[in-house]
Protein backbone atom coordinates (compact mmCIF):
# COMPACT_ATOMS: atom_id res chain seq x y z
CA UNK A 1 0.00 0.00 0.00
CA UNK A 2 1.32 3.45 -0.83
CA UNK A 3 1.66 5.87 2.07
CA UNK A 4 -0.26 9.12 2.22
CA UNK A 5 1.78 12.20 3.01
CA UNK A 6 1.04 14.04 6.26
CA UNK A 7 0.04 17.19 4.37
CA UNK A 8 -2.83 15.37 2.66
CA UNK A 9 -4.26 13.35 5.55
CA UNK A 10 -8.01 13.66 6.01
CA UNK A 11 -10.26 13.29 9.02
CA UNK A 12 -10.09 9.51 9.46
CA UNK A 13 -10.31 7.23 12.43
CA UNK A 14 -6.58 6.74 12.92
CA UNK A 15 -4.68 6.68 16.23
CA UNK A 16 -1.03 7.71 16.37
CA UNK A 17 1.42 8.47 19.17
CA UNK A 18 1.42 12.17 18.18
CA UNK A 19 -2.37 12.36 18.33
CA UNK A 20 -2.53 10.78 21.78
CA UNK A 21 0.16 13.15 23.09
CA UNK A 22 -1.65 16.17 21.62
CA UNK A 23 -4.90 15.16 23.32
CA UNK A 24 -3.13 14.87 26.69
CA UNK A 25 -4.39 11.38 27.49
CA UNK A 26 -3.05 10.31 30.91
CA UNK A 27 -0.39 7.63 30.52
CA UNK A 28 0.23 8.57 26.90
CA UNK A 29 0.41 6.18 23.98
CA UNK A 30 1.98 3.33 25.94
CA UNK A 31 -1.15 2.92 28.07
CA UNK A 32 -3.25 2.46 24.93
CA UNK A 33 -0.78 0.35 22.97
CA UNK A 34 -1.58 -2.99 24.64
CA UNK A 35 -5.33 -2.44 24.31
CA UNK A 36 -4.97 -1.48 20.64
CA UNK A 37 -2.79 -4.56 20.02
CA UNK A 38 -5.50 -6.77 21.52
CA UNK A 39 -8.11 -5.10 19.32
CA UNK A 40 -5.87 -5.83 16.33
CA UNK A 41 -5.79 -9.53 17.32
CA UNK A 42 -9.60 -9.52 17.39
CA UNK A 43 -9.73 -7.89 13.94
CA UNK A 44 -11.34 -4.68 15.24
CA UNK A 45 -8.46 -2.48 14.09
CA UNK A 46 -5.31 -2.69 11.99
CA UNK A 47 -1.73 -1.69 12.75
CA UNK A 48 0.43 -0.18 10.04
CA UNK A 49 2.24 2.84 8.66
CA UNK A 50 -0.70 4.69 7.13
CA UNK A 51 0.30 8.35 7.29
CA UNK A 52 3.78 9.31 6.18
CA UNK A 53 5.68 11.50 8.62
CA UNK A 54 3.93 10.25 11.75
CA UNK A 55 5.11 7.56 14.18
CA UNK A 56 5.53 4.00 12.96
CA UNK A 57 2.95 2.51 15.34
CA UNK A 58 -0.38 3.61 13.90
CA UNK A 59 -3.72 1.91 14.49
CA UNK A 60 -6.82 2.41 12.36
CA UNK A 61 -10.23 0.92 11.73
CA UNK A 62 -10.25 -1.45 8.73
CA UNK A 63 -12.28 1.02 6.65
CA UNK A 64 -9.63 3.69 7.14
CA UNK A 65 -7.22 1.92 4.82
CA UNK A 66 -9.76 2.02 2.00
CA UNK A 67 -10.46 5.71 2.69
CA UNK A 68 -6.74 6.48 2.47
CA UNK A 69 -6.57 4.65 -0.85
CA UNK A 70 -9.49 6.75 -2.07
CA UNK A 71 -7.66 9.97 -1.12
CA UNK A 72 -8.07 11.46 -4.59
CA UNK A 73 -11.85 11.47 -4.25
CA UNK A 74 -11.56 13.17 -0.86
CA UNK A 75 -9.33 15.90 -2.30
CA UNK A 76 -12.02 16.70 -4.88
CA UNK A 77 -14.79 17.04 -2.27
CA UNK A 78 -16.14 20.52 -1.39
CA UNK A 79 -14.59 22.43 1.52
CA UNK A 80 -15.95 21.85 5.02
CA UNK A 81 -15.91 23.97 8.18
CA UNK A 82 -14.86 22.34 11.46
CA UNK A 83 -14.15 23.62 14.95
CA UNK A 84 -10.40 24.00 15.43
CA UNK A 85 -10.62 21.62 18.41
CA UNK A 86 -12.71 18.98 16.62
CA UNK A 87 -10.98 15.55 16.87
CA UNK A 88 -11.69 15.09 13.15
CA UNK A 89 -9.50 18.13 12.46
CA UNK A 90 -5.90 16.87 12.84
CA UNK A 91 -3.97 20.15 12.46
CA UNK A 92 -2.39 21.50 15.60
CA UNK A 93 -2.62 18.02 17.16
CA UNK A 94 -1.38 15.14 15.02
CA UNK A 95 -0.18 17.40 12.19
CA UNK A 96 1.55 20.79 12.24
CA UNK A 97 -0.26 23.84 10.87
CA UNK A 98 1.02 24.85 7.44
CA UNK A 99 3.18 27.96 7.22
CA UNK A 100 3.14 30.28 4.22
CA UNK A 101 6.72 31.33 4.84
CA UNK A 102 9.37 31.92 7.48
CA UNK A 103 8.23 35.52 7.82
CA UNK A 104 4.79 34.56 9.21
CA UNK A 105 4.49 36.33 12.58
CA UNK A 106 3.06 34.29 15.50
CA UNK A 107 -0.05 36.51 15.50
CA UNK A 108 -0.92 35.16 12.04
CA UNK A 109 -0.59 31.49 12.92
CA UNK A 110 -3.44 29.12 13.56
CA UNK A 111 -3.95 27.48 16.95
CA UNK A 112 -6.11 24.68 18.28
CA UNK A 113 -8.37 26.78 20.53
CA UNK A 114 -12.03 26.58 21.47
CA UNK A 115 -14.21 28.99 19.48
CA UNK A 116 -11.99 29.01 16.36
CA UNK A 117 -12.86 27.39 13.03
CA UNK A 118 -10.86 25.77 10.25
CA UNK A 119 -12.00 25.40 6.64
CA UNK A 120 -10.56 22.26 5.05
CA UNK A 121 -10.49 21.77 1.29
CA UNK A 122 -9.99 18.07 0.75
CA UNK A 123 -7.50 17.25 3.48
CA UNK A 124 -5.72 20.58 3.75
CA UNK A 125 -6.58 23.64 5.84
CA UNK A 126 -7.23 26.73 3.73
CA UNK A 127 -8.75 29.21 6.21
CA UNK A 128 -8.45 29.70 9.94
CA UNK A 129 -11.11 31.83 11.68
CA UNK A 130 -9.83 33.15 15.00
CA UNK A 131 -11.89 32.85 18.18
CA UNK A 132 -14.46 35.65 18.25
CA UNK A 133 -14.67 35.90 14.46
CA UNK A 134 -12.69 39.13 14.16
CA UNK A 135 -9.81 37.80 12.08
CA UNK A 136 -9.11 35.20 9.40
CA UNK A 137 -5.75 33.74 8.46
CA UNK A 138 -5.36 32.25 4.98
CA UNK A 139 -3.19 29.13 5.07
CA UNK A 140 -2.52 28.91 1.34
CA UNK A 141 -0.95 31.16 -1.27
CA UNK A 142 -2.97 34.25 -2.29
CA UNK A 143 -3.65 32.88 -5.79
CA UNK A 144 -4.76 29.41 -4.62
CA UNK A 145 -7.95 28.32 -6.41
CA UNK A 146 -9.35 26.85 -3.18
CA UNK A 147 -9.72 30.25 -1.48
CA UNK A 148 -13.04 31.25 -3.08
CA UNK A 149 -14.84 27.92 -2.45
CA UNK A 150 -13.48 27.89 1.12
CA UNK A 151 -14.81 31.39 1.84
CA UNK A 152 -18.07 30.31 0.20
CA UNK A 153 -18.28 27.27 2.52
CA UNK A 154 -17.60 29.52 5.52
CA UNK A 155 -20.34 31.97 4.44
CA UNK A 156 -22.83 29.11 4.01
CA UNK A 157 -21.86 27.74 7.43
CA UNK A 158 -22.50 31.09 9.13
CA UNK A 159 -25.67 32.11 7.23
CA UNK A 160 -27.07 28.61 7.80
CA UNK A 161 -26.96 29.25 11.55
CA UNK A 162 -24.26 26.69 12.28
CA UNK A 163 -21.65 29.21 13.39
CA UNK A 164 -21.51 32.47 15.28
CA UNK A 165 -21.67 35.90 13.66
CA UNK A 166 -18.44 37.11 12.08
CA UNK A 167 -17.36 40.72 12.63
CA UNK A 168 -14.28 40.55 10.46
CA UNK A 169 -11.73 43.29 11.08
CA UNK A 170 -8.48 41.71 9.86
CA UNK A 171 -7.35 39.21 7.29
CA UNK A 172 -3.77 37.94 7.38
CA UNK A 173 -2.95 40.61 9.95
CA UNK A 174 -4.10 43.50 7.73
CA UNK A 175 -7.38 45.48 7.83
CA UNK A 176 -10.09 43.67 5.84
CA UNK A 177 -11.63 46.96 4.67
CA UNK A 178 -9.63 47.94 1.61
CA UNK A 179 -8.02 44.51 1.29
CA UNK A 180 -7.85 42.57 -1.97
CA UNK A 181 -10.47 40.15 -0.58
CA UNK A 182 -13.04 42.76 0.46
CA UNK A 183 -14.97 42.65 -2.83
CA UNK A 184 -15.18 38.85 -2.80
CA UNK A 185 -16.41 38.82 0.80
CA UNK A 186 -19.14 41.38 0.03
CA UNK A 187 -20.16 39.25 -2.96
CA UNK A 188 -20.51 36.28 -0.58
CA UNK A 189 -22.90 38.21 1.70
CA UNK A 190 -20.69 40.12 4.13
CA UNK A 191 -22.07 43.57 4.99
CA UNK A 192 -19.62 46.45 4.70
CA UNK A 193 -19.01 48.79 7.61
CA UNK A 194 -16.48 51.56 8.22
CA UNK A 195 -13.92 49.23 9.88
CA UNK A 196 -15.26 45.70 9.49
CA UNK A 197 -17.30 43.28 7.41
CA UNK A 198 -20.08 41.37 9.17
CA UNK A 199 -21.90 38.15 8.38
CA UNK A 200 -24.63 36.45 10.38
CA UNK A 201 -27.51 34.00 9.98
Amino acid sequence: MSNVSSDSVTAIKDVTREQVLAEGIPGGFSILYNALSQLETLGVCRRGYFVEGLGGAQFALPGTVERLRAQKAVEESPPIVLAATDPAQPYGAALPWPKRGDDDPPSRRAARVRGAYVVLAGAEPVLYVEKGGRAIVTLVDPDDARLYPSFQALATFITGGRGRKLSLERIDGEPVVGSRLEGMLIELGFRAGPRKLTLSA
